[in-house]
């Protein structure tokens, strides 16, 4: 909520300046983002009235001006505007004038044409990034007098970043009850009488969506000069407020969104058909927004309609056929009241934001309508004219919400705070909050909410607002009393900190990316689970919950990619949403991506692409260090479908896969448009952080014996087999194997390959003999021909 400070202080003018009023905000729970002077520094600009002007001789698009600045004589200005006219008065930058920027206005000759000062535009003042011509005031206003003066410039546009639960604060008036609250000050509304009519037009109002609205107010206007020029001040309160003017009836409703939190619209008369009816949308029915956009309603869409199409997107925004235009003469104001859960999310289904869905889904008053009507209507008729015809009300009591009661008692104040403050003080704090005693019990209160409080509904958010009001830092500071006991660790389990430690030491970089994706992007890389889809998501492109880690760390390798990054490697560990039936499993997961070089650059290696191998050797790596590498088996497969099939290995526990390594699938990278070739792994965390206790075992004074096999198998028999017979076979003293050749080429049979292995034995108690060793080997030989027809190569 961005707002004027001189606006809120014509509600409530406490003695305090700026820093202390932006500070009492902020420790209020109302933080201030920005505080900004509302125009740029300058110095020496007057009004003036533009007397006459022609066009410049040699340059069609210079006029001279005769300006009087309210001196003796009047100024000759050389001006470029395309909005020159006689009797306009406009800001003047006389000689010796500074703009923004420290910029000086001298006398100067344009193509020949003296020009002593210079026409300005708000662009010139600071007061806008661009405009189309010089600034126009009203016709009254003072000639000579200092601009600064006159818009009353030195102002401060103060920006509050309010939590989703304080709607009741995105209006001056809100902003003015805080304010008034903390400062122990009177708020002063401004006088809202009732605009009496003068014909009795009105439309019959059908509310046919149930408790979506409970409320329509309706008022027709005839005769409106939407022609007329909005008042500078209305201008103003607007532009340092974030909204620019339009027209005297759309900056009128944005005033009253402004002031009093109560969005509403304006619809061309002439352009409707009959009376108005509230309703869902029905499926496929299409509507043209005010930005031009078409949209296709989806169904369950809130609309107000009339008797033979949808004319807005109800509490978000109306529809381009029956908007206010300069041909407009008729008007109907609508002020309605629309329930939260209807219009929540809706906006940003259809990629928009607004403010009134903004307010519309944190709350407003549902007693606010009507007043905000009168407001509208006595602000337009001053503006721009128009007959004003009776106020029209539409109403579902019965879905209106209902007035709410809370009880407090003074202990518990007490036992939530730390702190005992009076049952007085407790009782003026909430009062001056707008809160009204309904009652008084042996314990405390029974206190009646108002109806723009939607935030307070239990004991605690009354104790909160006596906290906030009476200073959270004012409050006593207490170090909490408790029994401290160590917690048991288990030994067998790894800390997820070593894992991560191991990936960053490999050279990979941990993420976090949302647990929200693109529903695009999940279907490419997990296609066989429908994940669960958000029913308020941020954005279109974060809509379902993801089922994998990956995709996120293949955004986040793209973006990498994209800004010259060669040589990527991430990690992540986080939850993902399984849908099982009517619940969502969420499993702890660690996933990483690799992309580029084996080494980073350097003048003493060779560059080579990553591969499989390599990240499969980071992940056996990861599998050591928590003790659960013995216990895992890599398999191939070529079930997941975003994995090549060719490239992958299924990590199975047994009989339990607990996740995949390999490389991404072609097409896969080609949809997600990657830069390359793609490795990735994802495992479930839980199962390989469960290692084993390490044991004890004493380092033998014996000589190690060695016997080097090279095999010839067939290419489909995997090495993992192989070195599992040989364990089975090799006795009971064998002490590692090794595999360090893996040869297919000239002298191998197709479909074979040649493997060459070290085994290495060790006695504990004494030095092995050949006879014991060869025994070994004879015995792994025949296993390996009996299971796999592998023969040694002569």
């Amino acid at each position: 909520m961005k707002f004027s400070e001189n606006w809120l202080r014509e509600w409530v003018n406490p003695s305090i300046d700026t820093y202390e009023l932006v500070h009492q905000l902020t420790m209020a729970g109302l933080e201030v983002d920005e505080q900004v002077p509302v125009a740029g520094e300058f110095s020496g600009i007057v009004i003036g009235e533009i007397l006459s002007f022609e066009r410049h001789p040699d340059a069609d698009k210079l006029n001279v001006c005769v300006v009087n600045v309210g001196e003796d004589e009047p100024k000759q200005i050389v001006c470029g505007a395309p909005n020159v006219k006689e009797g306009m008065r406009i800001p003047v930058a006389k000689v010796g004038a500074v703009l923004p920027g420290n910029f000086k206005i001298k006398k100067a000759k344009l193509r020949g044409v003296e020009s002593f000062g210079m026409c300005c535009a708000e662009e010139e003042l600071g007061l806008a990034e661009s405009s189309n011509g010089l600034m126009e005031l009203k016709s009254d206003a003072p000639i000579g007098m200092c601009i600064r003066e006159y818009l009353d410039l030195d102002d401060i546009a103060i920006d509050v970043d309010l939590t989703p639960n304080r709607g009741d604060c995105l209006s001056i008036a809100g902003l003015a009850r805080e304010v008034g609250t903390l400062t122990r000050t009177a708020v002063t509304e401004p006088s809202i009488n009732n605009v009496p009519a003068v014909h009795d037009e009105t439309r019959l109002v059908a509310l046919n969506a149930g408790k979506a609205c409970s409320r329509y107010v309706g008022r027709i206007i005839k005769n409106v000069n939407v022609g007329a020029l909005t008042p500078i001040w209305l201008q103003e309160k607007l532009r340092r407020s974030g909204i620019r003017s339009i027209d005297p009836v759309v900056d009128v409703t944005n005033y009253v969104l402004l002031e009093l939190g109560q969005p509403m619209h304006a619809f061309d008369l002439a352009q409707l058909d009959g009376d108005i009816q509230v309703r869902m949308s029905d499926s496929g029915e299409k509507l043209t927004l005010l930005d031009g956009q078409e949209v296709e309603l989806t169904e369950g869409t809130l609309v107000i309609a009339d008797q033979s199409k949808a004319l807005a997107m109800a509490g978000v925004m109306g529809g381009e056929a029956s908007s206010v235009t300069s041909e407009t003469v008729d008007i109907l104001f609508e002020s309605a009241f629309f329930d939260q859960i209807a219009i929540a999310g809706k906006a940003r289904s259809y990629g928009l934001h607004t403010d009134s869905s903004h307010r519309f889904e944190r709350g407003v008053d549902f007693e606010l309508q009507e007043k905000a009507i009168e407001r509208a209507t006595q602000l337009l008729v001053d503006i721009a004219g128009g007959e004003v015809g009776p106020v029209f009300v539409s109403e579902n009591i019965k879905d209106l919400p209902e007035g709410r009661t809370v009880e407090l008692e003074s202990a518990k104040v007490e036992s939530l705070l730390g702190l005992k403050i009076s049952d007085s003080e407790i009782e003026e704090i909430l009062t001056r909050l707008g809160l009204g005693v309904q009652s008084k019990t042996e314990s405390g209160w029974i206190f009646d909410i108002p109806s723009y409080r939607f935030d307070i509904s239990i004991a605690e958010d009354l104790i909160e607002e006596v906290g906030r009001i009476y200073g959270y830092n004012n409050l006593p500071r207490t170090l909490p009393v408790a029994d401290m006991e160590l917690l048991s660790e288990p030994e067998v389990e790894s800390p997820l900190s070593t894992v991560r430690s191991q990936l960053v030491s490999a050279g990979y970089q941990e993420a976090i990316t949302y647990s929200f994706i693109e529903p695009k992007t999940q279907k490419i890389f997990d296609p066989k689970i429908t994940p669960k889809a958000l029913a308020n998501p941020i954005s279109a492109d974060m809509a379902v919950m993801r089922t994998s880690l990956i995709p996120g760390l293949a955004k986040a390798l793209q973006y990498n990619a994209n800004r010259q990054q060669s040589r990527i490697r991430l990690f992540e560990t986080g939850q993902v949403f399984i849908p099982q039936g009517d619940s969502l499993l969420q499993v702890d997961r660690i996933a990483g991506v690799v992309y580029g070089g084996r080494s980073p650059e350097s003048w003493h290696g060779v560059k080579e692409p990553v591969d499989f191998f390599d990240i499969k050797g980071d992940l056996e790596a990861v599998l050591e260090l928590t003790g659960a590498l013995d216990s895992v088996e890599f398999v191939s497969t070529q079930e997941h479908p975003a994995f090549h099939p060719g490239q992958t290995a299924k990590l199975m526990m047994g009989d339990k896969s607990v996740g995949y390594v390999g490389a991404i699938h072609p097409s896969v990278e080609q949809r997600a448009d990657l830069p390359g070739a793609v490795f990735a792994f994802e495992l479930e965390l839980g199962l390989i952080l469960q290692g084993k206790i390490p044991e004890f075992k004493e380092i033998s004074k014996f000589p190690e014996v060695r016997r080097d096999l090279a095999i010839l198998v067939e290419e489909s028999v995997n090495v993992s087999k192989i070195k599992e017979s040989i364990e089975q076979n090799s006795g009971e003293f064998m002490n590692s194997i090794s595999i360090f050749d893996v040869y297919q080429g000239k002298g191998i049979e197709d479909g074979h390959k040649s493997i060459a292995l070290g085994l290495t034995w060790q006695h504990p108690e004494r030095t092995l003999n050949d006879d014991e060793v060869n025994q070994d080997v004879s015995a792994v030989v025949k296993a390996l021909d009996e299971k796999y027809q592998a023969k040694l190569r002569s």
